[in-house]
Protein backbone atom coordinates (compact mmCIF):
# COMPACT_ATOMS: atom_id res chain seq x y z
CA UNK A 1 0.00 0.00 0.00
CA UNK A 2 2.47 2.21 0.82
CA UNK A 3 4.43 1.83 -2.66
CA UNK A 4 1.18 2.30 -4.21
CA UNK A 5 0.79 5.48 -2.90
CA UNK A 6 4.12 6.73 -3.41
CA UNK A 7 3.95 5.97 -7.19
CA UNK A 8 0.37 7.81 -7.11
CA UNK A 9 2.33 10.89 -5.49
CA UNK A 10 4.67 10.81 -8.36
CA UNK A 11 2.51 10.55 -11.28
CA UNK A 12 0.63 13.33 -9.90
CA UNK A 13 4.07 15.38 -9.32
CA UNK A 14 4.69 14.89 -13.13
CA UNK A 15 3.07 17.69 -14.91
CA UNK A 16 0.63 15.77 -17.68
CA UNK A 17 1.74 16.49 -21.48
CA UNK A 18 -1.26 18.36 -23.46
CA UNK A 19 -1.18 19.93 -26.82
CA UNK A 20 -0.45 23.24 -27.69
CA UNK A 21 -1.12 24.43 -31.16
CA UNK A 22 -0.10 28.07 -30.16
CA UNK A 23 3.12 26.25 -29.26
CA UNK A 24 3.39 24.14 -32.33
CA UNK A 25 2.16 21.08 -30.28
CA UNK A 26 0.01 18.33 -31.67
CA UNK A 27 -1.36 14.95 -30.66
CA UNK A 28 -0.90 11.81 -32.01
CA UNK A 29 -2.69 9.95 -29.69
CA UNK A 30 -6.95 11.23 -28.80
CA UNK A 31 -6.78 8.68 -25.85
CA UNK A 32 -9.82 6.76 -26.45
CA UNK A 33 -8.80 5.16 -29.47
CA UNK A 34 -6.10 3.82 -32.00
CA UNK A 35 -7.60 6.21 -34.84
CA UNK A 36 -5.05 7.27 -37.06
CA UNK A 37 -3.10 4.11 -36.10
CA UNK A 38 -1.72 1.37 -37.87
CA UNK A 39 -0.27 -2.39 -36.46
CA UNK A 40 0.63 -5.37 -38.34
CA UNK A 41 1.52 -8.82 -37.24
CA UNK A 42 -0.66 -8.87 -33.86
CA UNK A 43 -3.18 -5.86 -33.47
CA UNK A 44 -3.92 -7.67 -30.22
CA UNK A 45 -0.92 -6.73 -28.83
CA UNK A 46 -2.15 -2.71 -28.47
CA UNK A 47 -5.19 -1.76 -26.60
CA UNK A 48 -6.32 1.42 -25.19
CA UNK A 49 -7.09 1.41 -21.43
CA UNK A 50 -8.06 4.41 -19.49
CA UNK A 51 -6.50 7.07 -21.92
CA UNK A 52 -3.63 4.90 -22.36
CA UNK A 53 -2.01 2.77 -25.04
CA UNK A 54 -1.16 -1.07 -23.62
CA UNK A 55 1.38 -2.80 -25.17
CA UNK A 56 1.61 -6.09 -24.40
CA UNK A 57 1.60 -9.11 -26.42
CA UNK A 58 3.49 -10.93 -29.46
CA UNK A 59 5.77 -9.44 -31.23
CA UNK A 60 4.29 -6.09 -33.18
CA UNK A 61 4.15 -2.55 -34.05
CA UNK A 62 2.00 0.11 -34.05
CA UNK A 63 2.45 2.42 -36.91
CA UNK A 64 0.77 6.14 -36.68
CA UNK A 65 -1.01 6.50 -39.76
CA UNK A 66 -2.74 9.78 -39.53
CA UNK A 67 -3.39 13.35 -40.85
CA UNK A 68 -1.05 14.90 -39.09
CA UNK A 69 2.37 16.18 -41.83
CA UNK A 70 0.32 13.18 -43.57
CA UNK A 71 2.32 11.01 -41.13
CA UNK A 72 5.53 11.76 -42.90
CA UNK A 73 7.79 13.52 -40.72
CA UNK A 74 11.82 15.05 -40.93
CA UNK A 75 12.61 17.74 -38.61
CA UNK A 76 10.66 17.57 -35.47
CA UNK A 77 10.44 17.14 -31.59
CA UNK A 78 8.09 14.35 -30.23
CA UNK A 79 7.32 13.12 -26.48
CA UNK A 80 5.21 11.12 -24.74
CA UNK A 81 4.65 9.73 -21.32
CA UNK A 82 5.71 6.49 -20.40
CA UNK A 83 5.40 3.49 -18.00
CA UNK A 84 7.43 0.17 -17.97
CA UNK A 85 6.11 -3.06 -16.21
CA UNK A 86 8.92 -5.26 -14.58
CA UNK A 87 11.09 -6.83 -17.18
CA UNK A 88 9.53 -4.83 -20.28
CA UNK A 89 10.88 -4.45 -23.25
CA UNK A 90 9.71 -1.65 -25.82
CA UNK A 91 10.63 0.65 -28.63
CA UNK A 92 9.77 3.74 -30.54
CA UNK A 93 10.82 4.25 -34.06
CA UNK A 94 11.19 7.62 -35.96
CA UNK A 95 11.48 8.16 -39.66
CA UNK A 96 10.28 4.58 -40.33
CA UNK A 97 7.39 3.31 -42.58
CA UNK A 98 5.21 0.58 -42.36
CA UNK A 99 5.91 -3.09 -43.11
CA UNK A 100 3.82 -6.10 -42.43
CA UNK A 101 5.80 -8.07 -40.21
CA UNK A 102 9.46 -7.88 -38.45
CA UNK A 103 11.34 -5.65 -36.81
CA UNK A 104 11.13 -2.45 -38.70
CA UNK A 105 13.84 -1.97 -41.57
CA UNK A 106 14.14 2.03 -41.87
CA UNK A 107 14.71 4.29 -39.27
CA UNK A 108 16.19 4.85 -35.87
CA UNK A 109 14.52 2.64 -33.18
CA UNK A 110 14.58 4.59 -29.41
CA UNK A 111 14.89 1.82 -26.69
CA UNK A 112 12.37 1.39 -23.80
CA UNK A 113 13.58 -0.52 -21.37
CA UNK A 114 14.68 0.16 -17.59
CA UNK A 115 14.75 -3.90 -15.91
CA UNK A 116 14.67 -6.08 -19.03
CA UNK A 117 17.36 -8.07 -19.63
CA UNK A 118 18.32 -6.42 -22.57
CA UNK A 119 22.00 -4.52 -21.41
CA UNK A 120 20.52 -1.33 -23.92
CA UNK A 121 18.39 0.38 -21.34
CA UNK A 122 15.71 3.20 -22.35
CA UNK A 123 16.34 6.76 -24.63
CA UNK A 124 19.46 4.87 -26.48
CA UNK A 125 19.63 4.74 -30.18
CA UNK A 126 19.25 0.70 -30.53
CA UNK A 127 22.25 -0.74 -31.60
CA UNK A 128 23.92 2.68 -33.34
CA UNK A 129 24.33 4.69 -29.97
CA UNK A 130 23.13 2.57 -26.64
CA UNK A 131 22.71 3.95 -23.58
CA UNK A 132 23.88 1.23 -20.27
CA UNK A 133 21.90 2.60 -17.30
CA UNK A 134 18.55 2.57 -16.78
CA UNK A 135 16.66 6.49 -16.93
CA UNK A 136 13.88 5.62 -15.28
CA UNK A 137 11.81 3.18 -12.85
CA UNK A 138 9.45 0.73 -13.38
CA UNK A 139 5.79 1.77 -12.73
CA UNK A 140 6.29 5.22 -12.31
CA UNK A 141 5.20 7.24 -15.31
CA UNK A 142 8.42 9.29 -16.81
CA UNK A 143 8.70 11.95 -20.17
CA UNK A 144 10.92 10.48 -22.83
CA UNK A 145 10.99 13.46 -25.43
CA UNK A 146 12.98 13.20 -29.00
CA UNK A 147 14.53 15.89 -31.31
CA UNK A 148 15.50 15.54 -35.06
CA UNK A 149 17.28 18.17 -37.06
CA UNK A 150 19.37 17.45 -39.72
CA UNK A 151 21.76 14.80 -38.85
CA UNK A 152 21.09 15.23 -35.05
CA UNK A 153 18.96 12.85 -32.80
CA UNK A 154 18.73 13.77 -28.85
CA UNK A 155 17.05 12.35 -26.34
CA UNK A 156 15.85 13.12 -23.28
CA UNK A 157 13.73 11.68 -20.04
CA UNK A 158 12.52 13.95 -17.52
CA UNK A 159 14.41 17.01 -19.47
CA UNK A 160 17.64 15.11 -18.74
CA UNK A 161 20.01 14.39 -22.06
CA UNK A 162 20.65 10.64 -22.86
CA UNK A 163 21.79 10.51 -26.12
CA UNK A 164 23.17 13.34 -28.33
CA UNK A 165 24.12 12.08 -32.07
CA UNK A 166 25.39 13.49 -35.08
CA UNK A 167 24.58 10.68 -38.00
CA UNK A 168 28.31 10.73 -40.31
CA UNK A 169 28.06 9.84 -43.31
CA UNK A 170 31.53 8.24 -43.28
CA UNK A 171 31.07 6.08 -40.37
CA UNK A 172 28.66 3.23 -40.04
CA UNK A 173 25.39 2.78 -38.26
CA UNK A 174 24.17 -0.33 -38.83
CA UNK A 175 22.17 0.54 -41.95
CA UNK A 176 20.50 3.29 -40.00
CA UNK A 177 20.27 6.32 -41.78
CA UNK A 178 17.77 9.74 -40.99
CA UNK A 179 15.67 10.26 -44.26
CA UNK A 180 11.95 11.35 -43.54
CA UNK A 181 8.90 8.63 -42.14
CA UNK A 182 6.56 8.59 -39.48
CA UNK A 183 6.82 7.11 -35.95
CA UNK A 184 5.83 3.37 -34.28
CA UNK A 185 5.44 1.76 -30.69
CA UNK A 186 7.30 -1.70 -30.69
CA UNK A 187 5.39 -4.40 -28.84
CA UNK A 188 8.72 -6.91 -28.32
CA UNK A 189 7.33 -9.79 -26.53
CA UNK A 190 4.41 -11.31 -24.20
CA UNK A 191 5.82 -10.78 -20.68
CA UNK A 192 6.38 -7.30 -21.86
CA UNK A 193 4.11 -4.41 -20.60
CA UNK A 194 4.52 -0.81 -21.17
CA UNK A 195 2.27 1.99 -21.24
CA UNK A 196 2.24 5.26 -23.38
CA UNK A 197 -0.10 8.42 -23.61
CA UNK A 198 0.33 11.76 -24.51
CA UNK A 199 1.78 11.41 -27.55
CA UNK A 200 2.65 14.55 -28.87
CA UNK A 201 4.65 16.05 -31.67
CA UNK A 202 5.61 19.23 -32.93
CA UNK A 203 7.07 19.65 -36.61
CA UNK A 204 10.23 21.73 -37.13
CA UNK A 205 11.62 23.83 -40.10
Amino acid sequence: MKNFLLASLLALALPALAADPAAGWVSLFDGKTLDGWKANEKPATFSVQNGEIVVRGDRAHLFYDGPVQNHDFKNFEVKMDILTKKGANSGFYIHTEFQPEGWPAKGYEIQVNNTHTDPKKGAGLYGVKDNATAPAKDDEWYTMSITVEGKRIVTKVNGVVIVDYTEDESASSKGRRLSHGTFAIQGHDPESEVHFKNILVRPLP
